[in-house]
């Protein structure tokens, strides 16, 4: 399975492409793509440059970034390293 993240537009936080193609905040609410429909997943996002910057795909498993990538996608998806202190949740 695969999700389609990117960062937004608006604020530069990270985001992913839900079921419907919205833009969601949260990893758990990322649409789960299988290999056919993840191509026009990404597609969809990408038709949308004043949301989605830089689209991309990540494999996924039970829900949580997997293969080469797992260990950025999992930062990325927590936020921030240094938002903490700048009152970024």
């Amino acid at each position: 399975m695969k999700i389609v993240t990117a960062n937004r537009l608006a604020d530069g936080r990270v985001i992913y492409l839900a079921a419907d193609g919205a833009p969601v905040d949260r990893l758990d609410a990322a649409g789960r793509f299988d290999d056919a429909a993840a191509e026009a997943a990404l597609a969809r996002a990408a038709r949308q440059p004043a949301v989605f910057v830089n689209p991309y795909l990540v494999e996924v498993e039970a829900g949580r970034p997997s293969g080469r990538d797992r260990f950025r996608e999992t930062i990325r998806a927590r936020g921030p390293t240094v938002g903490h202190s700048l009152g970024h949740a």
